[in-house]
């Protein structure tokens, strides 16, 4: 089947410099009550910035004739992609420092257009940042710089269509620049799902996804991307890498998985197939509640070594369950969810209750088919879930430092670890600015080995110099799960943040594979200069 252009989202707005729409940022008296909450922060909010007074200078380059109709050099546009999402990227956007902004942005509608800029810019020793939705928090799709003489940033938006769907093997081809919304409602007629939701669902591409191995909402079983992949086109600057379209293959090592993360650095992507599957029509969720986290650690582990499977298994300690308002009573809160497309789960649910309880657990409710109950627990993680980015936003204007990151470490050294991230960056934090910090900490995803820690950083900043303490508290923060031979990132990618953690985690041979890759597919290097090899 062939797919059409999805038409834009009404009227709305995407904002330039912070998360999501203009229209759902805090206000200013939003600001300041949230900013109340943290002792040492600004008495009133920082003005949203605008693009104007950030002086923005002429492109220094000019794109051929050819190539016109695909670029923009409209100062707005530039400012928008010249950083992602990160809490670092938005008080950089706030204090007017948003750093080397783009000379063009290219919109390339095809893949022969994509192939056409990366000539164009190799000739001209021009860097090349491939772009999907924006919503990079480790400064994946900015240039830090300045051995090339210009910056194009290539947004892939355009390439958006489902191009077809093959309902007999239960798979789609997809174009990279399709954004999640954008990509479900065009699966929706033909009854199938990709169901792979990132936080950023709505600002991410399928593209963005694969290029840094995104993690979706399974917390067990398919948690990343890389689960869904069939194949992949790429462009490169060497050619088109297109592999075969397979249920799985022993054929050597992987194409698709040295395309799989590599984060725009090795070529394009341009378009996948993808498993997809039925829309699930069976739902249940509970809420536990644990006195002890310890006790809920353990349960969460006997959880994911069953086989039960839960779709959603995710612990809030003490202070993230009432930061989302899932608990005010000190416990730690674990969110169960089940899902199927042909079965019940209130089955599953019920076991997976048991199990907790069996761990010291007390049940708060269900809900879902046949649940019945009171899901108020389950329902405010989930407003909060997505809200939280526009609060983050909310108190980098009162000037407070919000960060978060996450890692994943086997179940022998998850409960150190936890305790000492949260100590040592709290204490990195008192003695950065004088004030308390709130270090919470959430598992997103579980496996039976293991399980993938995130962590929230909330602290008074300096005024004026909230990026330094942002840099303090990420190196304590990067030399605790060093130490705990803890990853630099579980599913948010290395970008130019976690360079200095990545290089470290790496085993020098497949550095050294890496870079030769690089110089292979990439001999000007104009993708993504920094990002993985320099």
């Amino acid at each position: 089947m062939s797919g059409t252009i999805p038409q834009p989202s009404g009227s709305r707005t995407r904002s330039w410099w912070g998360w999501g729409w203009t229209d759902a940022h805090p206000d200013d008296a939003e600001c300041v009550a949230i900013g109340a909450l943290l002792p040492g922060t600004l008495s009133r909010p920082l003005p949203v910035p605008r693009v104007r007074d950030l002086g923005i200078a002429d492109p220094a380059v000019t794109p051929p004739r050819s190539l016109a109709t695909l670029v923009s050099a409209d100062p707005g546009d530039r400012a928008a992609h010249a950083m992602g999402k990160a809490y670092r990227d938005v008080v950089r956007a706030l204090r007017g420092r948003p750093g080397r902004v783009p000379d063009l942005v290219a919109r390339p509608t095809d893949e022969a257009g994509v192939a056409d800029l990366l000539d164009w810019a190799g000739d001209r020793r021009i860097a090349v940042i491939p772009y999907g939705g924006g919503s990079s928090v480790t400064g994946g799709v900015e240039y830090r710089g300045d051995t090339h003489q210009a910056v194009l940033s290539l947004d892939l938006t355009a390439m958006c269509r489902v191009m077809e769907v093959d309902a007999e093997s239960r798979s789609a081809r997809i174009q990279a620049g399709a954004l999640g919304p954008s990509l479900e409602n065009q699966l929706r007629p033909h009854g199938l799902t990709l169901r792979h939701f990132p936080q950023s669902f709505e600002f991410s591409t399928l593209g963005g996804w694969l290029a840094t191995r995104a993690g979706g909402h399974y917390a067990t079983g398919r948690t990343h991307i890389d689960d869904f992949v069939q194949s992949m086109r790429v462009v490169t600057p060497a050619g088109t890498s297109a592999s075969w379209r397979l249920p799985a293959s022993g054929a050597g090592p992987s194409p698709d998985r040295l395309f799989l993360g590599s984060e725009g650095a090795l070529g394009v992507i341009t378009e996948a197939w993808v498993r997809l599957q039925e829309r699930p029509t069976h739902k249940a969720s509970a809420a536990v509640a644990f006195a002890d986290l310890h006790d809920a650690l353990r349960a969460v582990r006997a959880l994911a070594q069953s086989d039960l499977s839960p779709a959603n298994c995710r612990l809030l300690d003490a202070g993230e369950a009432a930061l989302s308002g899932a608990a005010q009573d000190g416990s730690a809160v674990l969110v169960l969810g089940f899902e199927s497309a042909d079965e019940p789960v209130t089955g599953r649910l019920e076991r997976a209750v048991d199990l907790a309880r069996s761990h010291g657990g007390r049940p708060e409710g269900t809900s879902g088919q046949g649940g019945g109950g009171d899901d108020t627990a389950v329902g405010a993680w989930r407003s909060a879930f997505l809200r939280m980015p526009y609060l983050r936003d909310g108190l980098a204007r009162m000037g407070a430092v919000a960060e978060t990151f996450e890692t994943a470490a086997t179940w022998d050294r998850i409960p150190g670890l936890i305790d000492a991230v949260r100590t040592e960056v709290s204490e990195a934090a008192l003695k950065a600015t004088g004030h308390p910090a709130m270090v919470n900490c959430r598992l997103t995803h579980v496996y039976p080995d293991g399980a993938a820690p995130y962590f929230t950083v909330l602290a008074a900043g300096r005024p004026g110099d909230e990026v330094a303490v942002w840099d303090d508290l990420k190196a304590v923060a990067n030399e605790v799960l060093h130490r705990h031979r803890a990853t630099i990132t579980h599913h948010h990618a290395v970008g130019r943040d976690h360079r200095p953690g990545y290089d470290r985690q790496r085993p020098e041979p497949f550095a050294l594979a890496l870079r030769a890759a690089k110089t292979a597919l990439d001999p000007r290097g104009i993708l993504n200069p920094g990002v993985l090899v320099d």
